[in-house]
């Protein structure tokens, strides 16, 4: 017998063990690379709380001791666990939205929820040139990104993985529970100012690096209740991801001048519900926002969609639903435009969002349904009527 074989075998003695002694509990392990990975994740989470029969760990097996902030979100309760203790442990389901694969050599039924939908690095996200059968089950956030997969040969054509969920994370922004008002009071604004939200990708080439800075106090100099969402991956001063800046720090005290306010949430949503304009460069946020169709400004980097490799398909459906402009003085201009008329390129917003995102507003619903059959146990009561 080989050796792959004999592991196999183990495997499954093992798993018919745990569930000769404890035929009702289960276990998940969450592997997340950033706070915005856990946020994808997070509504799975929330709404499996009341299920006492399935226990949550988390773990950052890139950064294990970047642990505690990336799930800080997750609650004082959260499970988190190292690498090394994850391997001694058996789960009957990994959920990740990267690229990630922790060791678990008691093996497991390993889930990709995927974490946006802009297109970069689409060698290894969209359109993959290595085959992803490892995966047990495929969240795929829309049908594009299926076709992808299938066209490219990363997965079969009767693949029991692949699976059309939708994205969970955006399902607050659909259904009433985030209030406008709310958010701004909380982040020191009068709802009825004009508010921006500036949420510029990670890269060297990210907008950020080019002119930020000087949008930043612009947009706050026109009077505007600003606010600016880094990317998670941003405020790493290593080169690839920032250009070797730390922009929280360098944006922070522009912010703090003007009254505008720095997002700490690993989760965007909040952001996007509180804002009246967005403007980004080339990142999964300037297509979420859409769901809300309120005006999205692009700022054009070519050079960002050359260097991460971002079909083409993806800068067109962003061009097609945004103002597209080329620096400061154009940006101002066109968030003035927004504001005068912000039913222009709605038609467009509505159907790019309609491309992109599958069935918004009940994602949750059937990745929860999703979870609970990979792991082979009937939904809770209080459960099954929420995805009823």
């Amino acid at each position: 017998m080989s050796f792959a074989a004999l592991l196999k075998f183990a495997q499954q003695t093992d798993a018919k063990w745990q569930r000769h002694r404890h035929p009702e509990n289960r276990s998940v392990l969450v592997d997340s690379r950033t706070a915005m990975n856990y946020a994808i994740v997070a509504p799975l989470h929330r709404m499996m709380r009341a299920d006492h029969r399935v226990q949550f760990y988390f773990t950052a097996s890139e950064m294990p001791q970047a642990c505690t902030a990336i799930y800080r979100e997750a609650g004082a309760a959260a499970r988190l666990i190292t690498p090394q203790r994850a391997a001694l442990m058996k789960f009957d389901a990994y959920l990740t939205a990267d690229q990630l694969w922790v060791k678990l050599p008691r093996g497991t039924r390993r889930i990709q929820m995927f974490h946006g939908v802009a297109g970069k690095y689409g060698h290894i996200y969209d359109t993959p040139a290595r085959s992803m059968r490892e995966w047990h089950r495929l969240f795929f956030i829309n049908q594009r990104r299926l076709n992808n997969y299938l066209r490219s040969g990363a997965i079969d054509a009767d693949s029991p993985a692949a699976q059309l969920i939708g994205m969970p994370k955006l399902d607050c922004l659909l259904d009433g529970s985030l209030s406008r008002k709310a958010l701004l009071e909380s982040y020191g604004f009068d709802p009825a100012r004009q508010t921006v939200l500036y949420a510029p990708t990670w890269s060297p080439y990210s907008s950020v690096n080019a002119l930020g800075l000087e949008l930043i106090e612009r947009l706050c100099q026109a009077g505007y209740a600003v606010i600016v969402k880094l990317h998670d991956r941003s405020q790493d001063t290593r080169f690839i991801h920032s250009g070797g800046v730390n922009w929280r720090e360098r944006i922070k005290p522009i912010l703090e001048k003007y009254g505008g306010h720095l997002a700490q949430s690993g989760d965007a949503c909040p952001y996007l519900a509180a804002a009246d304009v967005l403007i980004t460069d080339h990142s999964s946020v300037g297509f979420e926002y859409l769901l809300l169709d309120r005006p999205v400004i692009r700022i054009e980097m070519p050079e960002l969609i050359a260097r991460t490799n971002i079909h083409q398909d993806y800068v067109q459906l962003l061009a097609e639903a945004a103002s597209s402009v080329r620096n400061v003085e154009q940006t101002l201009a066109a968030v003035e435009q927004a504001f005068a008329a912000p039913r222009e390129k709605s038609s467009a917003r509505q159907h790019v969002a309609q491309e992109l995102f599958y069935q918004p507003g009940t994602a949750t619903v059937r990745a929860v349904k999703a979870l609970y059959e990979v792991m082979e146990l009937e939904l809770l009561h209080q459960i099954h009527l929420r995805v009823s």
